[in-house]
């Protein structure tokens, strides 16, 4: 027996608070209990919980871009404080410059874009680091896409948005939505500055650092993905039942027609009330962020073996589609049986 025994009946409350709470998934049993019910009706056999199986984000190890280190000496960058270079420098060939994670290293390079830039419109055209300077524009502007690449997919806080975590969302709550939505917008615009050659203006590159910290709590598109690929699997087991027993289902006139109502009773308490408010919002957060994305995670030529089977499944649209025709699938059955019953839509019995 514990010696704290406050503590003892706490304990299990405290390691379930922080995200999630304690609960069964919430989710996954209102898909259960569905199928369930309305295999009580049909008298049949439920399904199995369906199995889900996905292809995961690849290793650090495989996405990671190389990247050559190009440094400037202290000696000729002291020459560049008259146009504001110099103290850049110097804090990223420090101790704890070298220590910075994928986020910060990012920061670095963007604002070492617009200082250089800087610096090569105000140096003196005769000035021997002219030269220099210039074809280290030329090799770090080609590099600022390997360097937003990395950060994306093997910095922790970014890579921790795109790791499967195999837990539905709650039907009412989407952690981490608004908060991602706005971060990939901001990346993505960073994107396509860096797509058009052109630099982005210092006092913006502290974003990089507001939204690691807003999204670093969450695992949203990872989740997100999860919750489509669940309820699709749930809502096709589903659909194979209902449409394995649909000639059963009594629906001439002058005949009883209590097992159809019953089964419409079931589809407006359990699909109509609560699935299908959460599908339709799952839709739309997906496509909000699609694009962002669409645009980050394309993958290097050099990774396209490795990182195609992610980014054409959760990006590209093949689980979208998929979940849109689970959705479609199962709504066609209802359609169907309601017209041959002749209960009218939106009406709950």
């Amino acid at each position: 027996m514990s010696k704290y025994p406050a503590i003892s009946k706490l304990l299990p409350l405290l390691l379930c608070f922080p995200l999630f709470g304690c609960e069964r998934n919430g989710t996954e049993a209102h898909f259960e209990t569905y199928h369930q019910r309305l295999a009580n009706v049909l008298e049949a056999p439920a399904g199995a919980a369906p199995e889900t199986q996905l292809p995961p984000l690849p290793d650090i190890r495989v996405l990671m871009l190389p990247i050559e280190e190009i440094r400037i000496g202290l000696l000729d960058a002291y020459e560049l404080r008259e146009c504001g270079l110099f103290q850049l420098i110097a804090e990223r060939n420090s101790t704890l410059g070298r220590l910075q994670d994928k986020t910060r290293q990012m920061r670095y390079e963007l604002l070492f874009m617009d200082g250089l830039e800087y610096c090569l419109s105000t140096l003196p055209e005769d000035s021997d680091l002219l030269p220099q300077l210039e074809q280290f524009h030329r090799l770090k502007r080609h590099q600022l896409s390997r360097y937003l690449w990395n950060m994306l997919t093997t910095g922790e806080e970014w890579r921790r948005q795109f790791n499967l975590f195999t837990h539905a969302f709650p039907l009412n709550a989407f952690p981490g939505a608004a908060e991602n939505l706005e971060a990939m917008r901001y990346l993505q615009y960073i994107h396509q500055l860096i797509v058009r050659g052109e630099t982005l203006p210092p006092n913006q590159a502290e974003g990089l650092l507001h939204h690691q910290e807003a999204i670093h709590t969450f695992r949203y598109f990872g989740q997100l993905v999860y919750s489509m690929a669940r309820a699709s699997e749930w809502l096709t087991t589903t659909t194979q039942l209902l449409e394995a027993h649909e000639s059963s289902v009594i629906c001439e006139t002058n005949r009883n027609q209590q097992q159809a109502e019953y089964l419409s009773n079931v589809f407006y308490r359990f699909y109509a009330a609560d699935l299908q408010p959460y599908l339709a919002e799952l839709d739309s957060q997906y496509q909000q962020i699609q694009g962002s994305l669409l645009d980050l995670l394309e993958p290097p030529q050099e990774l396209s073996t490795q990182f195609s089977p992610y980014y054409q499944y959760y990006v590209a649209g093949q689980l979208y589609q998929e979940y849109r025709q689970a959705i479609l699938n199962h709504v066609r059955f209802w359609q169907r049986t309601f017209k041959r019953c002749n209960i009218k839509v939106g009406l709950q019995h």
